[in-house]
């Protein structure tokens, strides 16, 4: 008897990967060449996605146009140069989500002359995911991230839209630096080269801009073992010994060489470092890695093409913070690891990320309803009715009263919440199939995050800072002597992350004690939110020593997006199949209904995605 799995049965069914109808696949191209690390793969049978599927997802990927153009060139000339060509026919457009992704596209649509209404569940802030603590430390003037806390040099539309709103940014330190650094030079501009060597700049450069130097000098904690990560890169036998791993190479090394055959179908090494090959090879490629890929897992990948051994695999997930997501889709690791350059330069807001949706806000006042949840949506040949309720009974909605229902008409509609939530909406009639299947199915990962404030910087502390601040309740201890950077520990903090910079004016800092994602983020959260302080304490002092309790003010923030009655989770993370599967169907307009939020992108939790998503879906709403 022969057994036919979903994409099988959809086949057969007359339905592509993604469910949609497509005519017959072509051949799928012949296999790269097998190389000792990487195998040739076998024959996947009716589970492969059609090479169509690929090479679309391969360009969606890209950001290439069908005619070959740069999508990114023209979203940044939409969002930060020109905006949208002034509407001729301006339609009624209802938004439903005031995060990053909502705000953009309503703010378009606002200035190309249609009339916009942004509605938003939560009664007290907008933004989403981007979220920032300014209250519950014991020093008022503290504020820490719940959400996005970090935006790199290689998102452009990020960084623009950051400059062109007067939201000052400076350099978020993802590697330490020397306590009391800083850079030199001014802010440079946002400059972005497309696929076709055509550059696109926010400005005129003033002189160079250089970063304090990197240290290297935080923490990896793991069986017993603390090392610096500079000691460890010089010498990793120590602590791989401590996995019964007898290798010679950093599990950074271990891993970017396994999957350095995976980057040679898009991309060749010239002068020891990696370049992308011509745009028509580079699609083929991309479209390659998917067509062989997109159903492993990551421990799939690493077990049966890499060959790792279980030693190799359970070093690399506790060192490179792998562990909670190799069951995940290899895909999700491959693209963080392959477009995201270890020597960027990260930035951050000064005075929270907030400050980025609340300037949106600020010109959409008359256009945004809160505490506004979505509970139908409607279409017909006259437009999108959503029906909404009052929101009531978290700590992030208002309470005070207001209509129990209330109902909005327009002509189309922009979609903005997470899957998860719209799962929750009635709409009717109801939405095709692989579009349903991609609300009810696509993966969201959790994350958490447990903060704690201190009234001195003790991580940034030298021996002599210990003990003048200790005086006679002195003990030696680990001394980290760092600013900005992270630690790992295969304790339940995982991931620790300590402040770029001071806050103006106060003696102390917050600490970002346990940043967790996937299974890791089980157990925080299961407990409620004041229990996890002393956890991640407890955590803490199993690193840096038991010394830093005296420095804690017995105040934090934490934040459980899984838990999160607005979001679901931090982020989509597709599993093994999702990307050729599901994602397809996920951006495509539905009649008067279109789609937007990092989930639609393939930048899934970062800021870049959500913008990408709403200028594309503002360009569709103006036709």
């Amino acid at each position: 008897m022969t057994t036919i799995d979903r994409r099988g049965f959809g086949r057969l069914a007359g339905l592509g990967a993604a469910g949609s109808l497509v005519g017959a696949a072509p051949a799928a191209p012949a296999a790269a060449s097998a190389t000792p690390v990487l195998p040739a793969a076998p024959a996947r049978g009716p589970a492969a996605p059609s090479w169509s599927t690929c090479l679309d997802v391969a360009r969606d990927l890209l950001l290439v146009g069908e005619d070959g153009s740069d999508l990114k060139l023209s979203y940044l000339r939409v969002l930060i140069d020109t905006g949208l060509p002034r509407a001729r026919r301006p339609k009624k457009v209802l938004i439903i989500g005031a995060g990053i992704s909502g705000l953009v596209a309503a703010t378009l649509l606002k200035r190309a002359g249609h009339q916009v209404t942004v509605i938003e569940a939560n009664g007290n802030r907008v933004g989403g995911r981007i979220k920032t603590f300014q209250t519950g430390f014991a020093d008022p003037a503290q504020y820490a991230e719940a959400g996005a806390m970090r935006v790199p040099d290689f998102h452009p539309l990020t960084l623009a839209l950051i400059d062109k709103l007067g939201i000052q940014r400076r350099p978020f330190y993802n590697v330490d630096v020397r306590p009391g650094s800083a850079p030199s030079g001014p802010v440079p501009p946002v400059v972005y080269t497309s696929r076709r060597g055509r550059v696109w700049r926010s400005g005129p450069g003033r002189g160079e801009f250089v970063t304090p130097r990197r240290l290297n000098h935080t923490w990896i904690h793991v069986n017993g073992i603390l090392q610096r990560r500079d000691e460890y890169a010089a010498d990793p036998r120590r602590i791989n010994a401590s996995f019964g791993l007898k290798d010679r190479r950093t599990t950074a090394d271990i891993l970017d060489q396994a999957l350095d055959p995976v980057r040679d179908h898009f991309s060749v090494v010239r002068g020891g470092k990696r370049a992308d090959k011509p745009l028509p090879e580079l699609i083929k490629g991309w479209a390659r890695v998917l067509h062989e890929f997109d159903g492993y897992s990551m421990r799939r990948f690493l077990t049966e093409r890499a060959h790792l051994s279980e030693a190799a695999i359970d070093a690399i997930g506790t060192v490179e913070n792998l562990t909670s997501r190799l069951p995940l889709a290899f895909m999700h690791t491959f693209l963080t690891r392959s477009l995201v350059n270890p020597s960027a330069t990260y930035w951050e807001m000064a005075g929270g990320s907030r400050l980025l949706p609340y300037r949106l806000q600020a010109d959409l006042r008359q256009e945004i309803r809160m505490d506004r949840r979505a509970v139908r949506i409607s279409t017909s040949a006259g437009g999108v009715r959503v029906e909404t309720v009052t929101e009531k009974g978290s700590d992030e909605s208002s309470s005070a009263p207001q209509a129990r229902a209330e109902t909005f008409q327009a002509d189309v509609a922009i979609i903005t919440i997470p899957f998860p939530a719209l799962r929750h909406v009635e709409i009717a009639p109801a939405l095709s199939y692989p579009k349903r299947r991609a609300i009810i199915e696509l993966h969201y990962d959790s994350a958490t995050k447990v903060l704690l404030e201190f009234r001195k910087r003790w991580w940034e502390f030298e021996e002599e800072d210990w003990k003048r601040e200790l005086g006679a309740r002195y003990r030696p201890g680990p001394v980290t002597h760092v600013t900005g950077g992270g630690s790992v520990a295969d304790n339940a903090n995982r991931f620790t992350y300590y402040p770029s910079h001071r806050v103006p004016g106060s003696e102390g800092g917050v600490v970002l004690a346990s940043y967790v994602w996937a299974d890791d983020a089980s157990r925080w959260d299961s407990m409620d939110d004041r229990e996890r302080y002393g956890y991640a304490l407890r955590g803490l002092q199993e690193v840096h020593g038991d010394r830093v309790a005296e420095f804690y003010t017995g105040h934090g923030q934490t934040q459980s997006w899984l838990r999160n009655r607005y979001a679901f989770g931090e982020a989509a993370v597709f599993l093994p199949g999702q990307m050729t599967e599901i994602h397809p169907a996920i951006a495509v307009p539905e009649g008067p209904l279109h789609f937007a939020g990092e989930h639609t992108s393939l930048k899934h939790a970062w800021i870049e995605g959500s913008l990408e998503s709403a200028v594309r879906a503002a360009l569709e709403v103006n036709g």
